[in-house]
């Protein structure tokens, strides 16, 4: 396979021609690290949400807009499709790079964790990546630092000036469209954490509305964190049949049928505090290749509807 941040970077280069038509800004560090603001002074937008996806997911997915419903308000939904969920998906698109220095704190996806590769996933798909620039986009409400692209080019074993930091806070416009892009992720990792193999998931779709812009981030959080498991649906192509297929969504979890907002106050937004089992789609259609189709799960458009305040 060619290089994640390879095929990125191109990304990159065609966010940074064109960042007046997709209302993002574009500038140097001090130590010539570039940023990218998708939603921090920038008001972003679709195009600029979906154009991430495409970075955060290296290229190896395409992710399409179109307006659906929830109870009778028109909503857009993203949809997002892989024919290489493994490598797209969780090696590149996953968030779980915790950026933190003392002056600046993010959470990091995209195609410079396969450089790092120290994750579990990178183990199990048999990919490591080799390159001499990286992206790495960080959902966060600071602006980056000289402090930040520096521990991403130490660890990533590239220069800083190297470095392309995505930078956009989950209250945001590219904050609702890149989060509701990542149903098949959460789906395939929650199958991945399952146990299966992941060289048997053949391809994965996944779609899920795009939140209401909240003003303010524990509530975007929420209502992101909603869209998936609430509204979220995907569809996975795999190659062998498992007796586990009915505990990959949301719906199997005992804290389903909650609002997040409810179950991060009760554990003091402690993130990591929260069972994994709930962060995937609510409903999932597994297709085994000359085998079974099951269909497990459920949606909860009456939640969504409270959480988004429709």
């Amino acid at each position: 396979m060619e290089s994640l941040n390879r095929m990125a970077i191109e990304l990159v280069d065609e966010a940074l021609e064109y960042v007046e038509e997709l209302n993002v800004g574009g500038y140097d560090l001090a130590n010539d690290a570039a940023v990218i603001d998708f939603g921090l002074e920038f008001d972003g937008g679709v195009e600029a949400g979906l154009l991430l996806t495409e970075i955060q997911t290296a290229g190896l997915a395409t992710p399409s807009y179109e307006l659906g419903t929830i109870g009778d308000a028109p909503i857009p939904f993203v949809e997002l499709t892989t024919d290489q969920p493994a490598l797209a998906l969780l090696c590149s698109q996953k968030a779980s790079w915790e950026l933190t220095t003392d002056d600046f704190e993010g959470l990091g996806s995209g195609p410079a964790r396969a450089l790092v590769a120290r994750e579990e996933e990178f183990r199990r798909v048999g990919y490591t990546d080799a390159f001499d620039l990286t992206a790495l986009a960080v959902e966060t409400t600071d602006e980056p630092t000289e402090a930040a692209a520096e521990q991403v080019a130490e660890l990533a074993e590239v220069e800083p000036s190297s470095v392309f930091l995505l930078a956009y806070p989950t209250a945001s416009l590219v904050g609702s469209v890149t989060n509701a892009a990542r149903a098949a992720e959460l789906a395939t990792f929650r199958l991945a954490e399952l146990g299966y193999d992941l060289h048997d998931i053949v391809s994965a779709t996944g779609r899920a509305p795009v939140a209401p812009v909240a003003d303010d981030e524990r509530t975007a959080i929420a209502r992101t964190n909603d869209a998936i498991a609430y509204g979220g649906t995907a569809h996975l192509t795999v190659r062998t049949d498992d007796d586990i297929f009915d505990d990959v969504p949301s719906a199997a979890a005992t804290d389903h049928s909650r609002p997040f907002a409810e179950i991060f106050d009760d554990l003091d937004w402690q993130f990591d505090e929260v069972p994994s089992d709930l962060f995937a789609p609510g409903k999932v259609t597994i297709d085994v290749l000359g085998g079974p189709t099951y269909v497990h799960g459920e949606t909860d458009e009456d939640l969504l509807v409270e959480s988004f305040d429709l």
